[in-house]
């Protein structure tokens, strides 16, 4: 019976100490237990999070590289825009390089146009002088050498000789400067470098051939200086 009583007396003092000490257990202890059961994450959490954080890093990463992109196919754009237009531009300074050397060209060789077309009056007098001696008068015997004059003959063919050398010479420096005459005598009429003079039925004759050359054409290389003054054949 004593037993008894001494085990329930001392079952008694347990439960008291045990509650004495769980009300005098310090406040800040509970809370930090209970703030790091209610703070500790599900097991599953951290790896979904992991995951969204990786897709929206991946997102970002296809938008600037997208812009990238585009801000790429822009340049090459602009590059193909300047690469074209730079042809473009060395194409038109090589036509005026190639014009302007051609235009100087010209300059040179026909500064003289008006020159030279001064100086054909004086070649179309000579050649006139020329023709007014017949070559009979030309031909006739000259005088014994002993002879201290000269016959009007002798003198004649003196005189022609100079105006042969004079024409002679004064075609020679125009050839320098590649003016030359073309006499277009048997060609078809050119309204473009002959001028007609007169017409007349000639048999044998195509109409619209040149059938006489009353004055010589000139050009200086491919332009007519001076259209060829012409007779032309016309249908009988």
């Amino acid at each position: 019976m004593a037993a008894v009583l001494f085990n329930s007396f001392k079952a008694s003092t347990a439960a008291v100490s045990s509650r004495s000490l769980a009300r005098s257990a310090p406040r800040h202890l509970l809370a930090m237990t209970r703030r790091h059961y209610s703070e500790e994450k599900p097991p599953n959490s951290a790896p979904e999070q992991e995951t969204g954080n990786k897709s929206e890093e991946g997102a970002k990463a296809d938008d600037k590289l997208a812009e990238l992109t585009k801000k790429l196919e822009a340049k090459e754009a602009e590059v193909s825009d300047l690469t074209g237009r730079l042809r473009y531009l060395h194409a038109d300074f090589i036509n005026l390089q190639r014009n302007s050397a051609r235009e100087k060209e010209q300059t040179r060789d026909f500064a003289i146009t008006r020159f030279a077309g001064d100086l054909l009056e004086t070649v179309d007098v000579l050649a006139l002088a020329l023709k007014s001696v017949p070559e009979s008068a030309l031909s006739q015997s000259e005088p014994p050498s002993d002879s201290t004059t000269k016959s009007p003959e002798a003198h004649l063919k003196d005189l022609h000789t100079g105006v042969e050398i004079t024409h002679r010479l004064l075609l020679q420096t125009l050839f320098k400067y590649h003016v030359k005459p073309f006499d277009p005598t048997g060609d078809k009429f050119d309204p473009n470098a002959h001028e007609a003079m007169y017409q007349a039925p000639i048999p044998g004759k195509e109409p619209g051939t040149v059938i006489d050359c009353q004055k010589a054409g000139y050009k200086i290389k491919d332009r007519i200086l001076r259209a060829a003054q012409v007779g032309v054949a016309q249908e009988q």
